[in-house]
């Protein structure tokens, strides 16, 4: 979709649609900016729609109307801005997504009025914008929920290079989480690990991304038996994925970012299986290496100034005649043993390689982000991730940008004293720690090879997927985890 800035006033602009944010009302609060104006020019008809109870401006509302007085547009939808004091970029988001997705179908221009208040949300409004067009259906021969909108137009009171650069960086962003997206809703049979290894090659090749794919042997030669073990059970073979972005001028820092994201393709569990109920969605067991993909794709073209690598270790588990058993203990990268007692807590254990890898590769600072346990679930819900970390000081770096993307994230707690549910008689290790605080064992797991390197490990396990569609968001994946990663390495 085209989108761009156009300076000058929303009255004069012919389009399909002209959107217009107007804020929820409370007692005593005027309209003011582009939703007192066109109040005026259409001759009260926003307020009629407020003082006949059809529009109260809450969050995600839209009304619709057709060829109003004052202005060239065809149609107005009036969104909800929600509360004037708590407007901010996730706010903006969501109301260009909410219009978005209810008139794509039927709308070929959209214009956008955007209030002086409101121009610094350009790129999330963009976003918003972008995101809302992805569908989960395009398997579908039949049926399909067709896109007809071509062009998107903010209209603002003067056009600024600031402006224009963050509106073409949130659709970069938004286009690259969509491209997430695709990856997360293939199902198993489409996406197995070579098939992830092929598309991440041709993303590279495209965009100029540096890429080593380390295939089973080359693994096998440097010792990841932790990554190796979950694999066994497959005729898929595994891969560990590296994209490397390096910027064009050496940076100012010595800081290297690294990104881990879990990639098991499809999740059986395992000789450890899962029920039959719901294992169709285990094809999403690979949302956090499509996040770092989806976040490479980005950053090949978005520049930021420091160096970023990718790691995605991708797999599939398997409970083939080879596969590995509970019980079974296997020999990581580091050098630490692991006795596997559940083969369905096979996520953690390709990642301690590819973290491992990650550090022997040079990257000063570790965010991974992985599907990791249903315990983050029983703990936040569908609403936040989980986010934990040995440095405070990185965590806060890594909320700060969650919070400027739109991606909620919660602190969760990674003391030494869950350290003591991992203990095992056989092995260093063990890979659970038991049904209590199974979030936070999972995670101190991850820690024990990370040591002293800053990292921040995201459990996306609940925000990757979305069962039921929303007003602003189509039901599958979300593509979470990708704006936060750009946000972090752009201003970094």
């Amino acid at each position: 979709m085209d989108t761009r800035i156009l300076a000058g006033g929303f009255d004069s602009e012919e389009c399909d649609v002209l959107v217009v944010l107007a804020p929820e009302r409370a007692a005593g609060v005027e309209l003011t900016g582009h939703a007192a104006t066109f109040n005026r020019l259409s001759g009260g008809m926003l307020q009629d729609l407020y003082d006949s109870g059809e529009f109260s401006g809450k969050t995600s509302e839209v009304v619709l109307l057709h060829r109003p007085a004052g202005v060239k547009a065809k149609r107005v939808a009036i969104v909800g801005a929600g509360a004037t004091a708590k407007f901010g970029s996730a706010e903006a988001r969501r109301a260009a997504a909410t219009v978005v997705r209810q008139l794509k179908t039927s709308t070929g221009t959209t214009c956008f009025a955007v209030d002086d208040a409101h121009s610094g949300f350009a790129g999330a409004f963009s976003e918003g914008a972008v995101t809302a067009l992805w569908e989960q259906d395009f398997h579908k021969s039949t049926g399909r929920r067709e896109n007809k909108l071509s062009s998107t137009r903010f209209v603002v009171s003067s056009a600024t290079p600031d402006l224009e650069t963050s509106l073409n960086a949130g659709r970069i962003t938004a286009e690259c989480q969509n491209f997430a997206r695709d990856l997360v809703n293939e199902p198993g049979n489409l996406l197995p690990p070579r098939e992830l290894v092929r598309r991440a090659k041709e993303m590279a090749e495209q965009l100029g991304l540096e890429i080593d794919v380390l295939d089973k042997d080359r693994m096998s030669q440097l010792g990841m038996g932790s990554l190796l073990g979950v694999a066994q059970g497959s005729a898929e073979p595994p891969f560990l994925i590296v994209l490397k972005y390096v910027p064009e001028k050496p940076a100012k820092t010595s800081d290297h970012l690294g990104l881990v994201g879990k990639g098991v393709t499809f999740d059986t569990g395992g000789i450890s299986l899962k029920p039959a109920d719901g294992m169709e969605k285990m094809k999403c067991d690979m949302a956090g290496g499509a996040a770092m993909l989806g976040t490479m794709r980005a950053l090949a073209q978005l520049k930021p100034s420091i160096p970023v690598t990718a790691f995605v270790p991708t797999v599939e588990n398997m409970p083939g005649s080879r596969a590995q058993r509970p019980g079974d203990i296997v020999r990581s990268l580091a050098g630490k043993t692991i006795e596997v007692l559940n083969t369905d807590a096979e996520g953690r254990l390709i990642l301690i390689d590819a973290i491992t890898y990650a550090k022997q590769q040079g990257c000063t600072h570790l965010v991974d982000a992985a599907t990791l346990t249903g315990a983050i679930g029983v703990a936040l819900g569908s609403v936040h991730a989980g986010a934990f970390t040995n440095n405070q000081e990185f965590l806060d770096k890594v909320i700060k940008a969650s919070k400027a993307a739109g991606e909620n994230l919660w602190p969760m707690p990674t003391d030494d004293d869950y350290r003591d549910q991992l203990k095992s008689a056989y092995a260093d290790i063990a890979n659970i720690g038991g049904r209590a605080g199974g979030a936070c064992t999972a995670a101190v797991f991850l820690k024990e090879w990370v040591e002293d390197t800053p990292w921040v490990h995201l459990d996306i396990a609940l925000t990757a997927y979305l069962d039921e569609a929303k007003p602003f968001c189509a039901k599958g994946a979300t593509g979470f985890g990708v704006r936060t990663f750009v946000n972090l390495a752009m201003n970094w």
